[in-house]
């Protein structure tokens, strides 16, 4: 069982860290107060964070006095939250941030990680057996949300075109409704709504970000809080770093914890943390060459107003 004691000695350690960087980084760097976090259910780390208070831990030396977490559907609402400056600290799928900064939000990567799996469902009973048989057929997916670009990638290796489907822009919630009535032919999620549909609505995966088509995750902050808090943001990152390292050790406990916090079924939620690889790191030059690719295509497609550069908004953490 994950109890205080798993993250003392990091604790102990932030402590000594924390106390240097509160003596002389003070004036530099005001203290926010307040430290706000947007979460999804997919958000599994978040969840033990939250529930183990590790930020407030860690981050109270650093001047923040609360630690707010604020839930969101998706990715795509979380960031115009961020944007806008509602929230500090976020995580979103991989598509996301590119229709952010293209809008031209201020907001900055501050950390990758894998993400979890993205799916295309159908029904059990459905004839559609093969990507290509999407053709003409009307998909859901939540638009500029990961499964927004997993379903590009799925119907381009799938030997299809974007404008070869009919989109269906639906939150997972309206998503859900759609297709266990039949209003949609398939429906393209990430976990833990892929392996919820799976156990309660009859769903089957189509295709998977299993077959090769693996995306990342990330974790971002509002520009403005990264200039004016770089310290109270790197140790943000490296609590979440030690807990992905404790939650790849100990996936049934982080599925047990993610169940009772969200009120997802322990098997369906078990489901979904046994089929993604958990680590949290800086964006490497691979990484930022993937989401490059995605930004690339999405310009291409029409899909996003403005070409990005995705290496302008990468973050880096203070060497102190």
């Amino acid at each position: 069982m994950l109890k205080r004691r798993h993250f003392l000695s990091g604790l102990m350690g932030a402590a000594l860290l924390t106390g240097a960087l509160s003596l002389g980084n003070a004036r530099a760097e005001d203290a926010p107060g307040e430290f706000r976090i947007g979460y999804q259910k997919s958000s599994s780390l978040f969840v033990v964070a939250r529930q183990k208070q590790v930020f407030e831990q860690r981050l109270k030396s650093l001047g923040v006095d609360n630690v707010r977490w604020v839930e969101f559907q998706f990715g795509p609402p979380l960031l115009e939250a961020l944007g806008a400056g509602a929230i500090d600290f976020g995580v979103t799928g991989d598509t996301p941030p590119i229709l952010a900064q293209s809008a031209g939000a201020g907001l900055v990567y501050a950390a990758s990680s894998p993400a979890v799996q993205n799916a295309i469902l159908v029904p059990k009973d459905s004839p559609i057996k093969s990507v290509a048989d999407l053709r003409g057929k009307k998909v859901a997916f939540g638009k500029g949300s990961s499964s927004h670009n997993f379903t590009v990638q799925a119907l381009k290796k799938g030997g299809l075109a974007y404008s070869d489907i009919v989109p269906a822009f639906l939150s997972p919630a309206d998503a859900v409704a759609a297709f266990t009535t039949g209003s949609v032919d398939a429906w393209a999620v990430w976990d833990p709504y892929f392996a919820i549909a799976e156990s309660k609505h009859n769903a089957r995966a189509l295709v998977t970000t299993a077959d090769e088509l693996d995306s990342n995750s990330f974790y971002l902050a509002n520009k403005d809080f990264a200039e004016r808090h770089p310290n109270v943001l790197k140790a943000a990152v490296e609590e979440l770093s030690g807990i992905a390292k404790w939650a790849s050790e100990n996936r049934d406990e982080l599925a047990k914890i993610s169940a009772e916090a969200t009120g997802i079924e322990l098997a369906a939620q078990k489901a979904a943390t046994d089929r993604y690889k958990i680590e949290v790191r800086p964006l490497s030059d691979e990484v930022i060459a993937q989401q490059q690719s995605i930004a690339d295509a999405f310009y291409e497609l029409k899909l996003i107003p403005n070409a990005i550069k995705v290496r302008d908004i990468v973050w880096t953490a203070p060497s102190n």
